[in-house]
């Protein structure tokens, strides 16, 4: 698992693990370190209490016991998130509405006041995950996702998640040292990410706003020492040619206004060019494309015959590159290469493949 790799990268060894997560101990300031360093994880939630219920009041009478006076403010605001498989909830928004009453009713008798509630996810966040007769409440430490970079104002028409993006580039172990060329670069998702690690700027250093910033535990000290190593981490060498090209002007332009905010722009290239065109440095290093797929953007085109053009061009131009696509499961056949491996992914509802190709000049000799 991506996020597992990345942890323990950070000195964190995980626990346990199931396929929406990692389980961990460790402290407040490690978790902070979390917040500011994962580029992969959504979330980071701080277990605050186990409910037995088997329906919306029984979901009340439990978590209106806990003390939510020592972590929310009664003149605060707090937003309620949920993941619901019970049988007697229909509408997840009732189970929302059931724990936000046990919050503020709480807080209410043992401090005199009620806090704000509401969708606002940029406060204090609460997080539900109730399966059965079995509810799980969480403090969301990041709020909004960790995803949510701040850098990409314009997000162009089908972006991907800036998390999915950081476990591709891990995935294909880029670290700045060779050179990077990115087609395809709609909003610059892709280029900008590999930027910030290429630098070894902490992604969480963009974010001016953190859910645990709003709790009563918040230790702004310690934060502010998390904030201040992570910004020592920096990495002084300048990175490998990182190349950007889009046949769309106006995508270019948003790459490129994108990278600006991301304070990484001076290191990205950008072209205006059909892919088949993008400029290519003498030394090989890593290609990444990220084409059309049907659900994604335009249907009436041909994006069989697109495909075979991507797979012409690494075949023909990328000769002992290391060529990775990521498409729509069935696109991905298209492409005409053997692929060492497909990894799967979700972009939204899509099923897509992240597959990698091994481009050799010539005839590659059977061993």
């Amino acid at each position: 698992m991506a996020l597992e790799t990345e942890l323990a990268e950070l000195g964190l060894p995980v626990d346990r693990r199931d396929h929406t997560g990692v389980e961990l101990e460790c402290t407040m300031a490690q978790a902070m370190s979390v917040l500011l360093h994962s580029r992969i994880a959504f979330h980071v939630l701080q277990r605050f209490g186990d409910l037995w219920a088997k329906d919306a009041d029984g979901l009340y009478e439990g978590a209106v016991t806990l003390p939510w006076e020592r972590v929310i403010p009664a003149n605060g605001y707090v937003c309620v998130t949920s993941v619901v498989d019970n049988p007697t909830i229909r509408n997840s928004m009732f189970a929302n509405v059931r724990l936000k009453d046990a919050i503020v009713d709480r807080i209410a008798e043992r401090m005199g006041g009620r806090p704000d509630a509401g969708p606002r996810n940029d406060r204090a966040v609460v997080h539900l995950y109730w399966k059965h007769d079995e509810a799980r409440v969480w403090l969301n430490l990041s709020g909004r996702k960790l995803s949510d970079r701040g850098y990409r104002r314009i997000p162009g028409a089908a972006p991907l998640r800036e998390s999915i993006v950081a476990a591709m580039l891990q995935e294909t172990g880029y670290d700045g040292s060779s050179p990077l060329v990115v087609p395809f670069c709609g909003s610059g998702t892709i280029a900008i990410e590999a930027a910030l690690i290429a630098t070894g700027r902490a992604p969480g250093l963009l974010r001016t706003n953190m859910g645990i910033e709003h709790l009563l535990t918040f230790d702004e000290s310690t934060w502010g020492r998390a904030r201040l190593a992570a910004k020592k981490v920096r990495h002084k060498s300048v990175p490998a040619p990182i190349i950007v090209s889009d046949l769309d002007e106006a995508m270019v332009e948003a790459a490129r206004s994108n990278a600006v905010t991301a304070g990484v722009d001076q290191l990205l290239s950008f072209h205006c060019c059909d892919f088949a065109h993008t400029p290519l440095p003498e030394t090989p290093g890593t290609i990444i494309m990220h084409g059309e797929y049907g659900e994604r953007l335009d249907t009436s085109g041909d994006l069989a015959g697109e495909y075979q053009r991507i797979g012409d061009f690494l075949k023909q131009r990328c000769a002992g590159w290391d060529a990775w696509v990521f498409t729509d499961r069935q696109l991905v056949g298209k492409v005409g290469l053997k692929a060492t491996h497909r990894t799967p992914y979700r972009n939204g509802e899509i099923d897509c493949r992240f597959a990698h190709y091994e481009v050799f000049a010539g005839v590659r000799e059977e061993q």
